[in-house]
């Protein structure tokens, strides 16, 4: 079923797509993978180029967008958009603790290990192979540029332009070397944000100090700890999140007859933080989307614990937010997760990952390929995706400290903008 609707002048097409689970096995399960086309009304969209968005994550899915705005603005000037829900997020087939809660752990872990950037783009492929197009270009963000460069890799020929906002990964690196990249650039976030506010660091030691001395639930009925709580630095990486944190943490408190507490406004902000309650394919495949014929076995458990210890809260030493990172802990305590801790210690020992990049077809490049990588991001390493593009020609960074993360959602129209006139300029040269 394909429904159509115009809302502000635009036109927004939903396409629905049976796919293989698995594209290795001719008798593979199907599954069904949304994706929504948005076109300007008064354009001929038989007559525009597509540009397919692949949404960061992973275990997300793409933008619901009310409007022109940001860099969907800039796109629809020349481009018909397609928003792909990548499988097991949104309308493609979600993946949650209802869909696999009846699996056995086993299958749970075998399920979701089909769920990775190369089955993506192998997904997007069987569409535009669906739609008959010969060539289109293509927009990542974040871990959605991980999956423009596995694209790229292995179809290069249905590329004409690829454009990447903070998300220019490794193509060799292990998940340990990621992680002591990011955990340095935490340790920077945080320097800053207590630098900026200085009382900060006492409230968040109250909170901790609270936490280990109190059985605090959150309105799901879970435990709420200290760990928890260290992981809303997460948010730390994107612009414009240091002031509202800091008053998040001001009124965390509230005196109540029997003595000080934390309110439940805070703890409601609290389990709003936990998205992988609702999306848990960020917790299981986190690790997972660096893993090329190798395990992750908790590398960021592991390179905390050996490497970043300041990191395991203690009341003598300063406190420290985290990251972007997955523990297994998290298995043990989140609600929506211990259920699912079986499949989690099955993905993080797996070890048979396939290879999600053609290092030589890489070389050989030959689409305009246009990014921007942020100096200062706390999620993708900067000289990790210099070291990327170094070896891929036709490729352009746009290197700058500007924007955090999240560019493309603070400034997007312009950022596009940007992206095109450089991939514009590449394919231009003599």
């Amino acid at each position: 079923m394909q429904e159509t609707f115009i809302d502000d002048g635009l036109v927004y097409r939903q396409h629905h797509f049976d796919l293989p689970l698995n594209y290795d096995d001719k008798n593979s399960t199907t599954l069904r993978v949304f994706a929504r086309e948005v076109v300007e009304h008064h354009r001929d969209a038989d007559a525009l180029p597509w540009l397919v968005y692949f949404q960061g994550g992973p275990g997300f899915p793409s933008p619901r967008p009310d409007g022109r705005s940001g860099w969907l603005k800039r796109a629809l000037q020349q481009h018909r958009v397609l928003l792909l829900d990548q499988r097991g997020t949104g309308l493609s087939s979600p993946l949650t603790l209802q869909t696999l809660g009846d699996l056995s752990s086993s299958d749970q872990a075998e399920l979701i290990s089909h769920f990775r950037a190369d089955n993506i783009v192998r997904d997007a492929e069987a569409i535009r192979e669906q739609f008959g197009i010969k060539t289109w270009s293509i927009l990542g963000q974040s871990f959605g540029g991980f999956c423009a460069l596995t694209y790229l890799s292995f179809y290069p020929n249905s590329l004409s332009r690829v454009y990447i906002t903070g998300g220019v990964p490794s193509l060799t690196r292990p998940a340990d070397d990621v992680y002591r990249a990011t955990y340095q650039r935490v340790l920077d976030k945080n320097e800053a944000f207590f630098a900026q506010f200085p009382s900060a660091q006492t409230r968040c030691k109250e909170i901790a100090t609270h936490l280990t001395s109190s059985d605090v639930k959150l309105p799901n009925g879970q435990t709420f700890t200290v760990e928890q709580f260290q992981q809303i630095g997460i948010n730390l990486g994107r612009s414009g999140a240091n002031l509202p944190m800091y008053y998040l943490l001001e009124d965390a408190f509230v005196n109540t007859a029997t003595g000080k507490a934390l309110s439940y406004a805070f703890l409601q902000a609290m389990l709003a933080e936990q998205s992988y309650q609702t999306n848990p394919i960020y917790a299981f495949l986190h690790e997972p989307i660096y893993n090329q014929d190798q395990s992750s076995d908790w590398s960021a458990h592991r390179v905390r614990n050996t490497e970043f210890p300041a990191f395991n809260y203690s009341p003598e030493t300063p406190f420290l937010f985290t990251g972007e990172m997955v523990y297994p802990w998290m298995f043990d305590q989140l609600q929506n997760l211990v259920p699912l801790k079986g499949a989690a210690e099955l993905l993080a020992a797996k070890s048979d990952w396939p290879a999600l990049y053609d290092v030589d077809a890489l070389n050989a490049n030959m689409v305009p390929v246009a990014c921007a990588v942020y100096a200062d991001d706390m999620y993708v390493e900067m000289d990790y995706s210099r070291e990327t593009l170094r070896n891929i020609p036709n490729s352009r960074a746009w290197i700058t400290n500007e924007y955090e993360h999240n560019g493309l959602r603070a400034d997007g129209e312009r950022i596009l903008g940007r992206l095109i006139d450089m991939a514009e300029d590449i394919a231009n040269l003599p």
